[in-house]
């Protein structure tokens, strides 16, 4: 899997922001075949930064009703992922 694959999108809410600031840790949505090492590697290419360590979390597809349908989401997986000290991602540059 090439490195750019990997990454697909960072999770911004409230308490990944939380995690930003106070842990230095940050959450991305990541391909479903990715494995601990890749996201690893993809993080420090991407972004130019040290990482110390990678969580990796599954979560499966819920069940929705819309009206008289049952709609099920597709399962997600996503890496929260802790840099070295001093090492930080900007997302939102001037914002």
């Amino acid at each position: 899997m090439h490195v750019y694959e990997v990454l697909k999108r960072p999770i911004i809410t409230e308490k990944t922001m939380l995690q930003q600031e106070e842990f230095n840790q940050y959450t991305f949505e990541i391909d479903p075949r990715a494995n601990k090492r890749q996201v690893k590697e993809a993080v420090e290419t991407t972004f130019g930064v040290t990482v110390t360590k990678v969580r990796i979390v599954r979560l499966p597809g819920k069940t929705r009703r819309w009206g008289r349908k049952v709609v099920k989401t597709s399962p997600r997986k996503k890496a929260i992922v802790t840099l070295a000290p001093g090492d930080k991602i900007t997302f939102f540059e001037g914002v």
